[in-house]
């Protein structure tokens, strides 16, 4: 059983306060929704949970290791976020395979089984330059999924997919929470977050309340 623990966590970025004293407490097998409109701090607190940026106040643990302390960043994380960097010359397939080089955790096989569990052609040759919104969307879930990891953190998954996209991806998302992943999930889908989740919250100005307290 992993479990992710923010005490006290509050982030301040350019004398505004940004996330304000937010406890909570993640463990895996479950999906945690965040709703909230642009702007809210629900980025800002995956980015913190990722180990991306430091609180400037309280610590996120991660099964009781301090991310920034004890260690850098949680071992196993999927991540799908804002500007997830991916080399417009090359196609998707090569893309993964030089990102699954980091942590030499998945071959070949996995890789092309990831591709292909989002709905694209691991065949396919084009470069992602031409991918379309949708396509794009999918490849960064793909890269997400394919070292099977213990945490996956998803900022908007389902944004530019069309009807049955949409659907596909929480079929993912689903599966992965039966595979035993800790799952947080943002999302202005609303279906998503009701569809989905086993627990929701709210974000507003960079506080978090749980969903019908």
């Amino acid at each position: 059983m992993n479990r992710i623990d923010l005490e006290n966590v509050s982030k301040t970025i350019r004398r505004s306060e940004v996330l304000k004293n937010i406890s909570l407490h993640f463990e895996s097998g479950r999906i945690y929704g965040f709703i909230g409109r642009n702007g809210s701090g629900k980025t800002m607190l995956f980015r913190t949970v990722a180990g991306l940026i430091k609180p400037t106040a309280g610590c996120v643990k991660y099964n009781g290791q301090t991310l920034g302390a004890d260690i850098d960043i949680i071992p196993r994380l999927g991540l799908v976020i804002e500007n997830v960097g991916l080399y417009p010359e090359f196609s998707g397939l090569v893309n993964l395979r030089m990102l699954a080089k980091i942590n030499s955790l998945v071959g070949e096989q996995e890789i092309r089984e990831a591709v292909s569990r989002v709905g694209l052609d691991p065949d396919d040759r084009r470069t992602v330059r031409k991918y379309s919104l949708g396509m794009k969307q999918r490849i960064v879930l793909a890269q997400a999924i394919m070292e099977k990891p213990d945490v996956l953190i998803l900022d908007e998954p389902t944004n530019a997919l069309d009807e049955d996209g949409v659907e596909q991806i929480r079929g993912i998302i689903r599966e992965e929470r039966e595979r035993g992943a800790l799952v947080l999930i943002a999302s202005h889908n609303k279906e998503d977050i009701s569809s989905l989740c086993d627990r929701i919250y709210l974000m507003k100005s960079g506080e978090v309340t749980e969903a019908g307290e």
